[in-house]
């Protein structure tokens, strides 16, 4: 084990963090993607650090394969940007570097400052960076290259005892980023990892700050629940913290009303976890079936309906109460009919699914653009073309 060391104002030497060498950890450079190795090569090789980070490390210290390998670097992102041709720079605030290698990209960032806060847009250093890190289990680096892990905050340690610890003091974490509490709970979670008591207290307390998050930023959450394969358990450990009726205040609300929905909505989660098992890359509209089918099912008596209304009428309601029921998810349109129209399928609604029952603005505007083809062919605005006899 090595020590790294930085200089306070005095010149004196400071404990700064901790360096796991290659005999200390299990991490193997075969379990990490080539290209990512590549670009830290690159990187490297002209003269900049150059380190995975966050939970492509976490994964490879716990014996799984990690979905990304984010990359941090001393190089500003232009320098990136000149080092690969494959790449490009995305970002308004914070600019960042994709770098792609056929369907693959890695995210390549440079390290930030805390000058501003933890949610800063500055250029820093590493030693910065690491403090503006969520938590303890995601503020690791590694260098494949050596073969080490640098670790400033105790997070090798967290991950042994199977803990989530804040990197952030907790009196400022949630106030800059609500979306941490989610990703705390998405980590207690997916790693059967314990929150602490005062963590998941002031979770609790904290629940209110994810009101005015945007409901893209939601819809982006929500859609890795969906697709984590451990959905049951978040969704579980989020209804104990009082995150989901921000989430899901639709489904949250039946909860409450309705005896017996909680249980019911909690099973069809085990259900799409066991799907994702088989099948991870179902269609989403799948996936939505088992958010949105005890809901459907409780709309009304599906026989009796079916018998008094039409069929464009009917289904275009159903669309409407559950794009309600699953605000502020905001799921592309095409999965969420389809999961509709599975969900009715299985509730015995067999008559035949009007194509155009959920498309009247597409219908709308085919007509408008046929009405425009005909103004350009005549010159003429439809509306004044009449007959009349000659004269």
């Amino acid at each position: 084990m090595l020590i790294r060391y930085s200089q306070n104002k005095d010149g004196k030497p400071v404990k700064k963090a901790v360096i796991y060498t290659s005999n200390e950890h299990c991490i193997r450079n075969e379990d990490i993607d080539p290209d990512a190795l590549r670009v830290i090569t690159q990187l490297k090789s002209f003269g900049f650090s150059a380190y995975l980070v966050g939970g492509a490390v976490r994964d490879l210290l716990l014996g799984k394969t990690p979905k990304d390998f984010d990359i941090v670097t001393d190089a500003t992102p232009s320098k990136i940007k000149k080092l690969f041709r494959n790449s490009r720079i995305i970002g308004r605030r914070f600019r960042l570097v994709h770098v792609f290698f056929g369907s693959k990209i890695f995210e390549v960032s440079t390290f930030r400052s805390i000058s501003t806060g933890t949610v800063g847009n500055n250029f820093g250093t590493m030693d910065e960076d690491v403090q503006r890190r969520d938590f303890t289990l995601n503020a690791l680096y590694y260098d494949p290259l050596k073969m080490q892990i640098i670790d400033y905050v105790g997070g090798v340690r967290d991950i042994k005892k199977q803990v989530i610890k804040p990197v952030i003091p907790l009196e400022k974490i949630f106030v800059e980023d609500p979306v941490r509490m989610l990703r705390a709970v998405k980590y207690a979670a997916s790693t059967g990892f314990k929150l602490p008591i005062q963590l998941k207290r002031k979770i609790c307390k904290s629940a209110h700050l994810l009101s005015p998050v945007s409901p893209s930023r939601l819809t982006e959450e929500l859609l890795k629940i969906i697709n984590s394969g451990h959905a049951y358990d978040i969704v579980k450990l989020c209804l104990e913290t009082d995150l989901y009726m921000y989430l899901q205040p639709g489904a949250t609300s039946f909860m409450y009303e309705k005896a017996g929905f909680e249980k019911r909505y909690l099973e069809r989660l085990k259900k799409l976890d066991a799907l994702h098992q088989i099948n991870p890359e179902a269609r989403l509209g799948q996936k939505l079936t088992y958010i949105i089918y005890d809901f459907i099912e409780s709309l009304t008596d599906w026989k009796e309906e079916i018998s008094v209304s039409a069929a464009g009428e009917l289904y275009t309601r159903t669309w409407t109460q559950c794009r309600n029921f699953v605000l502020p998810m905001n799921p592309q349109r095409t999965e969420l009919e389809f999961a509709i129209r599975e969900v009715l399928r299985k509730l015995g609604v067999t008559m035949r699914i009007p194509k155009t029952a959920f498309n009247t603005k597409k219908k709308n505007s085919k007509k408008k653009g046929k009405k425009a083809r005909v103004q350009d062919e005549t010159g003429k605005s439809t509306s004044s073309i009449s007959e009349k006899p000659a004269s």
